[in-house]
């Protein structure tokens, strides 16, 4: 009884490649996505500020332009460069996914908590002036 139930686990582990799926020549997506997890989000007249981890100790800043959330369509035509999408209170941490489209920049999202009072929310102070930092970006290149 054991030499069967060891031939059938034996067998079993190498048949699973066979029933394994694969995607269809020609179906691959064009897309892929990379998720970071924020530390702070701190909203800004002309955007948000992001700040995730670059590496153990060290923090990484992006500056995503408002005008890529805007639901209207971009200069080309096509979709808004970025969404704002709130989740609700639970165990899922915020975060940040960026899109690219055949290797190159596509758009952003951004899961965020929906209660400004969450601990990844942030403020920038009175008088900071950051808008040079919003300024002809159309590219978003994360830092590792």
């Amino acid at each position: 009884m054991k030499k069967l139930i060891v031939s059938v686990i034996i067998l079993a582990a190498l048949s699973a490649p066979l029933f394994a799926q694969k995607i269809p020549e020609g179906k691959e997506s064009e897309y892929f996505y990379v998720n970071v997890p924020l530390e702070r989000i701190y909203p800004y007249k002309t955007g948000y500020v992001v700040e995730y981890q670059k590496g153990p100790i060290q923090l990484a800043r992006a500056y995503l332009p408002l005008e890529w959330f805007r639901g209207a369509a971009d200069k080309e035509g096509g979709p808004a460069k970025g969404e704002v999408l709130y989740m609700s209170s639970g165990s899922s941490w915020p975060y940040l996914a960026v899109y690219y489209k055949n290797g190159e920049f596509s758009h952003v999202r951004l899961y965020v908590r929906k209660s400004h009072t969450h601990e990844t929310w942030g403020n920038i102070p009175a008088g900071v002036n950051l808008d040079d930092r919003f300024e002809n970006v159309d590219d978003l290149k994360l830092q590792f």
